[in-house]
């Protein structure tokens, strides 16, 4: 007697299992990866097993004491910006907002550098890695926007030629180093110090004041969400190890392996945006918004 294959669950049944997951709470941590933003055009770094799919992203170490990394990281930064400031929110984005609007989303936290949550909607995003869209410079410490630093390298290399370039996750993109290699990099404009994106990178650590906001975060939740991420880096590992050692319940909504597996309670191995999408469909209507104390459909 032959026997077949259970079906894997549709995005309807992996969305109602979702939701019935975040029913039971109240309040609700959320933790996002690149996973979130791949549906608008930014790509991630690691494949279904956590694996890198292209050479690690350039250390702190490598970027602050070797002046060709430094000189080619903001040529392939120059060419890759553009695309990467053009992004929009994508279906994850929005469907965290409307989850969060009437459900128990209660703080985010997340490890992508390109503000896309903010601009669907999402409030008091603490963004764990820090901003691709501002620079500092390491010596002074003057800030400046990334879209005024992109002006000034233009006019700095007004007849450079980055040849045939593709895009590569965070803003960056892959160029020839020949070509990478003519580029005038930046300097502040104040004090000639280097000029750093405002974003951790790998060798660095997250701020002290950034870390506590998120830890304090976690502690008042009552479970762990986590969306497109497979954890692999421990800056946001440490969140799910810590809601594990505090016995609140986790769930991972991702494609592929994480470093948490085997501490989530719910592992959904699935596409963010439709499972996101398809859990606020299964929470039935939004409710009507409260204004002091009554429904604002009521009469005054």
């Amino acid at each position: 007697m032959s026997s077949t294959s259970p079906c894997a669950p549709t995005i309807a049944e992996t969305g109602a299992q979702l939701s019935a997951w975040l029913a039971r709470f109240e309040r609700v941590f959320v933790l996002t990866g690149a996973g979130v933003s791949t549906a608008s055009g930014i790509p991630d770094y690691r494949d279904a097993d956590g694996g890198w799919k292209r050479t690690p992203p350039v250390t702190w170490q490598a970027f602050t004491c070797d002046a060709a990394t430094y000189r080619r990281y903001w040529a392939r930064s120059f060419v890759g910006w553009p695309r990467f400031s053009r992004a929009q929110p994508g279906p994850a984005h929005r469907a965290l907002v409307a989850l969060a609007a009437h459900g128990p989303l209660a703080s985010m936290i997340t490890q992508n550098v390109d503000g896309l949550h903010q601009r669907a909607g999402s409030e008091d995003v603490i963004d764990l890695h820090g901003r691709l869209d501002s620079a500092i410079c390491l010596r002074c410490g003057a800030r400046l926007s990334r879209d005024d630093l992109q002006s000034r390298m233009a006019a700095q290399n007004p007849h450079w030629n980055s040849g045939e370039a593709a895009t590569a996750p965070d803003g960056d993109a892959d160029l020839d180093p020949a070509a990478a290699a003519r580029f005038v990099a930046p300097h502040c404009a104040v004090c000639d110090g280097l000029i750093k994106p405002d974003v951790v990178f790998f060798g660095e650590n997250v701020p002290g004041e950034r870390y506590r906001r998120a830890l304090d975060a976690l502690h008042a939740a009552e479970a762990v969400l986590v969306v497109g991420s497979s954890l692999m880096v421990y800056s946001g590992f440490r969140f799910a190890r810590m809601a594990h050692e505090r016995g609140q319940p986790l769930a991972i909504l991702t494609r592929g392996r994480t470093r948490a597996d085997a501490l989530a309670g719910l592992k959904l191995d699935a596409e963010c945006g439709a499972t996101l999408e398809a859990a606020v469909t299964a929470r039935g209507p939004t409710p009507p918004t409260q204004v002091g104390g009554r429904q604002a459909s009521e009469p005054g």
